[in-house]
């Protein structure tokens, strides 16, 4: 069954102290397109996210984020005690030797401005445990990902087979004209043939001229043909996924077809058929870009 590019999957994993989000979302491209934005620090595994993401998606523009929430226990950054006590006695040696008189508000009005006061730049290194939770995430947001694209894929499938329906009530829509319009002709033929009073003509000629007709006119093999491409669509869609590619090719040749039988249509009411199966297969060409 063919599946959408378009997809969306979320997921959350609990560490100690935090939260981390992970969020999917996916939409058509000719090839695999993944942008990144992972909070530190994850950033590390990267390479390994792309290669789980590239793997189970295959194809298609795919933003994704991991981002982490940490309690309210975990706002505050801890002071830097060696760090204070060095910019204290700095604070004290300089007041003493300017004749400075300092007092605890001070100090630490002054220290708060200063660089490296906390460990907010300090490395923080992820445990094994804490990744293998991360990536269980992951691939529970892939997953969802996944399953609303089959879920999306469906909904395509039905509107194809729609769309290749009515082509194929379209096309048996001409014969009644294709049968009719031979007669026409021969009928035009013989009314200006009559009009040129007292011109005998050879009635094998107008037969022979009749064939012509019917050869160049002839649409039963854009019909056999634009059949065997509904059939093979329709069969393409049920082979797995990741055919969206062939079945853009496919609609392309169904194109040519109908595009030919319009060329050989001489009759309004044929023409107006050949538009609106040109509509029907738009309208699936459109959406063929979206299939996986």
């Amino acid at each position: 069954m063919i599946q959408s590019m378009t997809g969306y999957g979320k997921a959350e994993a609990h560490l100690e102290g935090k939260k981390i989000y992970v969020e999917l979302k996916s939409l058509n491209s000719k090839s695999m397109d993944l942008s990144t934005r992972i909070a530190s620090p994850f950033r590390e595994k990267e390479m390994e996210i792309r290669r789980m993401i590239s793997k189970e998606l295959e194809r298609g523009k795919v933003d994704f984020c991991l981002w982490v929430e940490k309690d309210a226990t975990q706002h505050t950054l801890p002071i830097n005690a060696e760090t204070a006590g060095a910019y204290i006695r700095q604070i004290k040696e300089i007041s003493r030797i300017n004749g400075l008189e300092l007092n605890g508000g001070d100090v630490w009005s002054a220290l708060v401005r200063l660089p490296d006061i906390t460990l907010a730049n300090s490395t923080e290194e992820l445990a094994n445990e804490d990744w293998e939770t991360v990536r269980q995430a992951i691939d529970s947001a892939v997953r969802q990902l996944v399953e609303f694209r089959k879920q999306e894929g469906k909904a395509l499938f039905h509107k194809f087979e729609d769309k290749l329906t009515n082509i194929e009530e379209l096309m048996h829509q001409i014969e009644p004209y294709e049968k009719g319009r031979i007669e026409k002709i021969r009928q035009r033929l013989e009314e200006r043939l009559a009009e040129l009073s007292g011109v005998d003509y050879d009635k094998n000629r107008l037969e022979q001229e009749l064939i012509y007709y019917i050869e160049k006119l002839d649409i039963s093999e854009e019909k056999q043909r634009l059949t065997n491409h509904l059939r093979y669509f329709r069969e393409t869609m049920l082979d797995g996924h990741g055919q969206g590619k062939k079945l853009g090719f496919i609609a392309q040749e169904m194109g040519r077809e109908i595009n030919t039988t319009g060329s050989k249509s001489n009759q309004a009411e044929m023409q107006t058929i050949v538009v609106k199966m040109k509509d029907e297969l738009e309208q699936i060409k459109e959406q063929v870009l979206n299939v996986l």
